[in-house]
Formats: C-alpha cells, sequence, structure tokens
C-alpha cells in the first residue's frame, strides 16, 4: 500500500479543484499580470490575482477592513521570512526569536548578525513551548526592533502562547512578524487583532495550494518601513527607474507564479466551503488517535507534548538503538512517506535534546484515515522489529 504522512512537508492530495484550476489557466487563461491590453484574457488574470488577494486578507484578518493591496504574493514562506527580516534590519538594531524556529528565520537572522544586527534567542523548554515570561524578561532587558516567532513547530508540533506574545509585543512597543508555516489553514489566526506587523504564509501546507506559492500580509504602517529586497518590472509606473512605494507594487517584481495563484485561489474556496474549523477537528482527532497508537510502541520516545492541547498533528519520535533514517527507510519499502533528519530546525532539535541525530516525523493530514494510522503503526512494529 502507499500512504502519505508527510503533512508538514506539504498537504498531499491537494483538493481535485486546486489542479484542475491550474489546468484551466494554462490552457484558457495564462495571460501575464498587468503587462497586456485589456482583452478578456487579461482582465481574466487581473481579476484572478485580485480574487485571491481578497480571500487571503479575509482569511487572516487583514489590515484596512481586509484590504487586498496589503497582500504580497512571495515564492514561498521562507522568501517571504527574507522580504521581511531583510528588508527589515538594518546594523545595530536588535530581533529576538525563539530556539524553536525553522532555517527559513533562522538563517536570514545568522546572515544579518554578520552584518551587525544583533539576535537574540530565548529558548523554549524540552517541550519546545515558549514561556512568555522568559520572552518578556528578555524585552525588559533590552531595547528590540523586532521579534520573529514560529506559530507551531514543524518538528514537534507544539503551538507557541500567541496571543500572550503578541500582547507582550504590543506592550514593549516591538513589531512581531509571524512564521505560519504550520498553522494557515489549520488554526485561525487574525493579523490585525494580533496587531502583528505581518504574516507570513506558504501556500502549499495547510492552504492546500499548490508549491510555488506564499506571501504577507502586511500592517501598512511595517510595509512602508520596509525596503523591497528585489526590485524590478512591476507592469505598472513604467515611466519610473526607481521601486513604485504603492502597495502590492513595491514587493511584487516580476512575473509572478500565476498558474500557482490559480490554485491557491481554488483551494482558498475549498476551505473556505469546508471550514477551517472542521478542518482543525478532524485532524486534532486523527493525531489524537495517532497519539495514543505512538505512545504504546515499545522504546519510542517521543518529543514535545504527549497530549493534543496546544498542538497540531505533527509528531517526532525516536526508537531505541535504532537510526531514524534506517526507520524512514524500513518505512517507506513498506509504502509510508515520513520524514527523517533534523527537518531544517536544528536550534528546535537542540532545544528538544534530539539533536544531532535528530528524530523520524510523521504527520498525517485532513486526508489520513484512521485505517492509514492502524496500518502505518503495524508496519512501524514491523519495521522495529526488523531493525533491532
Amino acid at each position: 500500500m502507499s500512504c502519505y504522512l508527510n503533512n508538514a512537508a506539504t498537504t498531499w492530495p491537494k483538493p481535485e479543484c486546486v489542479s484542475e484550476s491550474v489546468r484551466e489557466f494554462m490552457l484558457k487563461g495564462g495571460a501575464n499580470s498587468s503587462r497586456g491590453t485589456s482583452s478578456e484574457r487579461d482582465m481574466g488574470t487581473m481579476n484572478l490575482i485580485l480574487d485571491c488577494r481578497m480571500r487571503l486578507a479575509e482569511l487572516f484578518g487583514g489590515y484596512d477592513d481586509s484590504n487586498p493591496l496589503l497582500v504580497t504574493f512571495t515564492a514561498n514562506i521562507t522568501e517571504a521570512l527574507n522580504f521581511t527580516l531583510r528588508g527589515y534590519l538594518r546594523e545595530g538594531m536588535s530581533v529576538i526569536t525563539s530556539s524553536m524556529e525553522h532555517n527559513a528565520v533562522m538563517r536570514p537572522l545568522r546572515a544579518l548578525e554578520n552584518r551587525g544586527v544583533n539576535v537574540e534567542v530565548v529558548r523554549a523548554d524540552s517541550h519546545g513551548r515558549l514561556n512568555p515570561s522568559d520572552f518578556e524578561n528578555a524585552l525588559m532587558n533590552h531595547k528590540y526592533n523586532l521579534a520573529v516567532i514560529s506559530h507551531a513547530s514543524n518538528v514537534c508540533g507544539t503551538v507557541q502562547p500567541l496571543n500572550e506574545i503578541a500582547e507582550l509585543c504590543v506592550k514593549y512597543n516591538v513589531p512581531l512578524v509571524l512564521d505560519t508555516a504550520q498553522t494557515a489553514g489549520v488554526i485561525g489566526i487574525n493579523a490585525s487583532e494580533l496587531k502583528l506587523a505581518a504574516l507570513c504564509f506558504t501556500g502549499h501546507k495547510g492552504l492546500m495550494g499548490p508549491q510555488g506559492t506564499g506571501g504577507i500580509i502586511w500592517s501598512p504602517e511595517f510595509a512602508s518601513r520596509v525596503e523591497p529586497v528585489i526590485t524590478g518590472g512591476t507592469g505598472s509606473y513604467s515611466h519610473l527607474e526607481t521601486q513604485p512605494e504603492d502597495m502590492p507594487d513595491k514587493f511584487e517584481s516580476g512575473t509572478p507564479n500565476l498558474p500557482g495563484i490559480a490554485g491557491l485561489n481554488s483551494a482558498l474556496q475549498w476551505l473556505k466551503d469546508t471550514g477551517i474549523k472542521n478542518i482543525a477537528e478532524k485532524e486534532k482527532l486523527t493525531g489524537e488517535y495517532l497519539l495514543e497508537k505512538l505512545l504504546a510502541v515499545d522504546d519510542l520516545i517521543l518529543s514535545g507534548r504527549h497530549d493534543m492541547n496546544n498542538r497540531v498533528s505533527v509528531f517526532a519520535f525516536n526508537v531505541n538503538g535504532i537510526d531514524n533514517g534506517i526507520l524512514a527507510d524500513e518505512l517507506s519499502c513498506s509504502g509510508f512517506e515520513t520524514r527523517p533528519g533534523l527537518h531544517c530546525a536544528p536550534s528546535a532539535h537542540k532545544t528538544l535534546n534530539t539533536f544531532p541525530q535528530g528524530a523520524l516525523r510523521v504527520s498525517p493530514g485532513y486526508f489520513t484515515s484512521r485505517d492509514d494510522i492502524d496500518s502505518f503503526i503495524e508496519a512501524l512494529n514491523t519495521a522495529i522489529g526488523k531493525s533491532k
């Protein structure tokens, strides 16, 4: 059999409407954005982009009554985070983050550190949770120009206390950038209510869209203070040789992934029709069932929380005496797709005491059934028996 359990990397399968919309755009649309006449195809592309912006602004509680112009499209959340971090932080500034961050945050920060930016990492506990008191202690003792936090760990699924962290950032006047790679489409997030400076998202995980899509929901004040990392043609203000300041043009040079945006737009409609609360409840029930089964496996050491409170359905574990890569290979031979290693998050693994060996990550999704879980646990026990 074949069973996909790597939804933390990308959700699969996608709703059928997603691939249909990509195909439809390539076959019948295909016009570039703002780089043609006012033909039906040209207007169709412009309307598609606006429609997708509007859906994203509504979904994430965008500023100025969900103004779609405050939505920037990027190729992925890594690019979105680079736009915000590299576009804002300058030599002499200070940024605060947690020890549970993905390299999409850590690598830009370390590169900026080499250019004179002060980087403060607040260590989370052994379950991957950032204590708001520790975060506040850091804020009290130093003036930070920016905070950047992952909403949930891509390693162990722990969800951070976002409301408390956001309130502290407001209290100490520190703009907060949020990485929603593991939560967008699964947990409701309202950027304007939380007073986020920027919410960065990817389209191909919980939003159920194609790879190569992502973006930023900006607060207008923060967007005005960020310099564009990439400049060039925008299809607008062509008489200028300087980058436009108007949104969304300021951060969108070059041709976007239009087939991807078509697929993402359909995925967002599917999310709305299905209901994020319904999706979250189904994934939580599947996660509870998997968690119960994992905890019953002999010699298995689970990282992170041992219940479903304040976590998403992302599970990382090791089995005593067995390399997690070998275990993943055995499972792959039986048709089960997982992910071993360090998951692009060495700091998180150090926090969870699973560095340098990493862990085997299992992440069911909306379309994972209980039968899939039962089959996986059976295969896991068989693989453990073979590997010992």
